[in-house]
């Protein structure tokens, strides 16, 4: 598919007679931020496996930047970064040397750009890992992704273990790629993070892609929840009335209810009556990932 970064065809895994990732079709586009969202157990991190061929498929196939992830994978990889979930350093180095190792890898030419990045994120270079904590350990992993400024990054639960001001540093590094026109896969179970950074998510439950939308479209399709004060006269047929409108519940003066899709047939409905408040609730993404997990949903790109 022209545009796209990583392309699934079917791809599936299983894990002797365990179910992995079923018949996965995904495309991720150049230059964006896609969000693949799931619970513990759900395939997020065999895909991430299998697209970078730790892990072979069952059956099915990926291409990244449209070379083949198992035939073309070395090639692939020079222009990766990857944070694993479970995240292994080398205990008996230091923070600076490991980056210096890493860098080694790949030329020795972006050891100073991981200096950078570690001044940014607060990271303690000078101890041995195995002396740093959980989040020291995490902002290195993350330093080595981002360091030699790959065309595609890869992350796997990026923000375990960061405090909230490191959470915001790294959310303006994950704006910096997007901006420059490279593309960020972040597999995460942290929906607040996701809608922060993401421009289309992807659910995944047992194995199966359940949707993937655009978060400005599951939004606009979302309920907002609204409660209206009225003054006297509540239009309570009128509001009842109209098709969008669900869940309605009066408590005198006041009427409670959910709105799913556009507000513009409620707002000509209480237009004609004295509004003394009007509060309107718009859905966190976590709202609308239970309303996927619950009832499932359709595909939509």
């Amino acid at each position: 598919m022209a545009g796209s970064i990583i392309h699934t065809d079917g791809l599936t895994k299983y894990f002797g007679k365990n179910r992995g990732v079923v018949g996965l079709e995904l495309d991720v586009h150049e230059g964006e931020v896609f969000g693949y969202l799931g619970a513990n157990g759900a395939g997020k991190t065999t895909t991430i496996r299998m697209l970078l061929d730790i892990i072979r498929p069952t059956q099915g196939k990926a291409t990244v930047f449209g070379l083949d992830s198992h035939k073309q994978s070395l090639e692939i990889r020079r222009d990766i970064g990857y944070l694993p979930g479970e995240l292994s350093l080398y205990d008996g180095m230091s923070g600076a040397e490991f980056l210096r190792y890493s860098s080694n890898l790949r030329g020795g030419s972006t050891i100073y750009s991981g200096f950078e990045i570690a001044e940014r994120l607060s990271c303690d270079l000078a101890r041995p890992i195995r002396d740093l904590s959980h989040g020291n350990k995490q902002k290195l992993g993350l330093i080595q992704a981002f360091m030699h400024r790959p065309r595609l990054i890869i992350l796997d639960e990026p923000s375990q273990g960061l405090d909230p001001l490191v959470q915001r540093e790294f959310y303006t590094m994950v704006d910096e790629v997007k901006q420059d026109g490279r593309t960020i896969f972040l597999s995460s179970h942290v929906l607040p993070e996701a809608e922060r950074v993401c421009d289309r998510v992807g659910f995944i439950r047992d194995g199966k892609m359940v949707a993937v939308e655009r978060i400005e479209d599951m939004k606009a399709r979302a309920l907002r929840y609204i409660e209206i004060q009225f003054e006297d006269q509540v239009p309570l047929d009128a509001i009842n009335s109209i098709k969008e409108v669900k869940d309605l519940l009066a408590d005198g003066n006041t009427l409670r209810f959910a709105v799913e899709g556009s507000m513009d047939s409620v707002i000509k409905a209480i237009s004609q009556y004295h509004v003394v408040n009007l509060v309107s609730r718009e859905p966190d993404l976590e709202e609308m990932f239970m309303a996927y997990y619950e009832r499932g949903g359709g595909i939509a790109e």
